[in-house]
């Protein structure tokens, strides 16, 4: 889609912003971390949980999914009118600045290993 490209080539003129691949597609990266891609004809973005789902509420958005699971902080947006062009471009720029700042609101932690050397039997 020729208008993502244009998006796409705005976001790489920044020095910390490349190409990768991932989930069968190019996608944007900021510090090594996906930001967005254009999945078929919809543009997925990472934005804070609030704001996507402030998205999908206002049917401006759909959840993206990943296999079965949902991921809360990523939507799917169909191509805007010509009218609403800034939309993804906006989009764009709102995911890079989330994602390079790293401030998720949820950390995950791994639980204790049940087989840790303490358990061990010596």
């Amino acid at each position: 889609m020729k208008r993502y490209e244009a998006f796409a080539a705005e976001q790489l003129r920044r020095p910390d912003v490349s190409v990768g691949r991932a989930l069968r597609n190019d996608v944007l990266m900021v510090g090594g971390k996906i930001f967005g891609f254009l999945k078929g004809d919809r543009l997925v973005v990472k934005l804070p949980a609030i704001r996507a789902a402030q998205l999908v509420e206002a049917g401006a958005a759909i959840p993206f999914t990943s296999g079965s699971r949902i991921m809360k902080e990523w939507v799917a947006v169909a191509a805007p009118a010509a009218a609403h062009d800034d939309l993804w471009r906006t989009l764009l720029d709102d995911a890079r600045t989330y994602v390079a700042a790293g401030d998720y609101s949820v950390k995950r932690t791994r639980p204790p290993h049940s087989r840790n050397r303490k358990d061990r039997p010596q």
